[in-house]
């Protein structure tokens, strides 16, 4: 081979190299090109970005808050009401209540009716609260299976929800139902796909119950992200981000293209949140400055 052979449509080796990288190069300036080659620019996709507060546990309250607000953020996730003021203090939302400091919050949720009592009750006080404090949503768990099978799960699910829903329509209060992945992280836990979730949204039928979707959780599980995004993307009322594997920053070490993701949900009309939820590696600032561009930010 010389590097220069033709191909069956009459096109070179080196002509061929040529278009792609310029089609290359395309890509990395945001050019999209249409069926008759023309490109066009197109903005980068503007999406509300928030910082989760547990994977930097480690940083000070008086030390985190102040980065977040600094780094350009609008928002800290998945703090409790206690902590609700320490966002408001930096002129932060918080993007989304925890309704509890439990430490079994995540297997025992709403799948078991025997946990109603304790959950729906934890919601029903933690949704005014967060009406009054501007906290737009309040997440809640599906559960672990124990030995349910999902169809019974889901069934205690919409019971659970349907209590509560209307009192978060009231209060104009988003429930976020996460999926969780079972593979790595979270063992025997029941909301474990996307198809779960959407039929527990068919089912409650409410505007103020929608799906909480981890990029990471269900990138473990079924992939497909973008396509899932586009298809289903009007049942998802917030986003978390972490790199695949690892759960770490979402840089080149890891499978996801994160930018394309952000593009998908920005295209999709979402107005809501996205929260950054990597364990970080390395500098906590330099890989949250680079997740908040990758993801839109400027």
């Amino acid at each position: 081979m010389n590097g220069v052979g033709t191909g069956p449509n009459g096109v070179t080796r080196r002509g061929f190299i040529g278009a792609v990288a310029v089609g290359m190069t395309g890509v990395g300036m945001g050019v999209e090109v249409g069926a008759e080659g023309r490109g066009r620019m197109h903005a980068a996709p503007t999406l509300r970005q928030s910082v989760c507060r547990w994977p930097f546990s480690d940083i000070p309250d008086d030390k985190f808050y102040p980065m977040v607000k600094r780094l350009g953020f609008g928002a800290v996730d998945l703090l409790t009401e206690r902590e609700w003021p320490l966002a408001a203090e930096q002129g932060l939302v918080c993007s989304m209540g925890t309704p509890t400091d439990r430490r079994d919050f995540i297997r025992t949720g709403l799948n078991d009716r025997a946990n109603h009592p304790l959950v729906v009750g934890e919601l029903e006080r933690a949704i005014p609260a967060a009406r009054k404090a501007g906290v737009p949503n309040v997440i809640a768990m599906v559960g672990n299976r124990q030995g349910r099978n999902d169809d019974a799960g889901l069934e205690a699910c919409v019971e659970g929800l349907d209590r509560v829903k209307a009192l978060a329509e009231e209060e104009g209060v988003t429930i976020c139902l996460e999926m969780l992945n079972s593979r790595v992280d979270h063992k025997d836990f029941m909301g474990d796909r996307t198809s779960f979730g959407l039929k527990l949204m068919y089912a409650v039928n409410s505007p103020r119950v929608r799906l909480l979707f981890d990029v990471y959780h269900m990138q473990i599980m079924e992939g497909d992200v973008i396509r899932t995004i586009r298809d289903h993307g009007h049942w998802i009322g917030h986003y978390h981000t972490a790199g695949n594997p690892g759960r770490n920053e979402l840089d080149q070490t890891q499978e996801l293209n994160y930018a394309g993701i952000a593009r998908a949900i920005a295209d999709s009309g979402f107005t809501g949140w996205l929260a950054h939820e990597f364990v970080p590696t390395r500098s906590p600032e330099e890989g949250l400055r680079e997740a908040r561009v990758m993801c839109g930010g400027g």
